[in-house]
């Protein structure tokens, strides 16, 4: 277990980075003046890595993984994803960088119910203009263990089994990264324990990169590290943590 008081710096990385955050400002606007929901976040996440990102409520972590992702733009700093500086993109392009190297994978599953399983895990090819193969779908609902579910629509589908509908249509276009948030939170504790094997069974057989936003401590010892995030800052950082050693540290930041 290593607990780092500070971030670590970009310098500090030597491992091929899948995202990488540098100096990252969020402010809003609000009633009571400007608020920081990030203020001069610097992390590189590297590839082939397990992040769970954590904080108390109002920490930032939400807004760290839409910045990263590219769904909402930093009011200062720079985000690469792959090498690519996403600040430099028109929205067009930002939108062709999403669907060829992220996949998305959230608490309220989003799948389209009129859509069979089937359907919803080959939409993202068909929106990024491909024309996806039967054998290719199949085989990405075997991997997450939906084998013969594919002409059910999602009412049909328990909760844990419209998840992994969800997490085989992130898969289904090979991203580099997955940007998951909370992706337990609706589910059991048996239910979440599955789902969160598989999603580090990606990272582990893969090689992909995971960056998963959550609340339960028992989620966050899925990954290899978590990050830890209070007043919009960085504030810790733990290596294969234990269920009990998060839940300690995020007792502290909540006192």
């Amino acid at each position: 277990m290593t607990i780092l008081s500070s971030p670590e710096t970009l310098t500090q990385q030597t491992a091929p980075h899948a995202v990488t955050l540098d100096g990252i400002t969020k402010t809003y606007q609000s009633k009571a003046g400007k608020v920081d929901a990030l203020a001069g976040v610097t992390h590189a996440f590297p590839s082939s890595t397990f992040t769970a990102v954590m904080g108390p409520s109002g920490s930032g972590k939400s807004t760290l993984l839409q910045v990263a992702a590219g769904l909402d733009r930093p009011s200062k700093g720079d985000v690469l994803i792959g090498g690519n500086d996403i600040g430099k993109l028109s929205e067009v392009e930002l939108t062709k960088l999403r669907r060829s190297t992220m996949g998305f994978v959230f608490q309220s599953y989003n799948l389209l119910p009129a859509l069979t399983v089937f359907d919803n895990v080959a939409l993202p090819l068909r929106l990024a203009g491909k024309h996806p193969r039967r054998n290719e779908v199949l085989a990405a609902l075997d991997q997450v263990g939906l084998h013969g579910l594919h002409r059910r629509r999602p009412a049909e589908l328990s909760g844990g089994q419209q998840q992994r509908v969800s997490i085989a249509r992130a898969l289904i276009s090979k991203p580099e990264v997955v940007f998951a948030d909370e992706p337990t939170g609706a589910l059991d504790r048996q239910t979440s324990r599955q789902v969160l094997e598989l999603l580090r069974q990606v990272v582990d057989d893969r090689g992909q990169t995971i960056v998963m936003v959550t609340h339960d401590p028992l989620a966050a010892s899925y990954a290899h590290s978590v990050l830890f995030l209070a007043d919009g800052q960085i504030v810790g950082h733990l290596e294969r943590g234990t269920p009990a050693q998060i839940a300690q540290k995020m007792s502290e930041l909540e006192k």
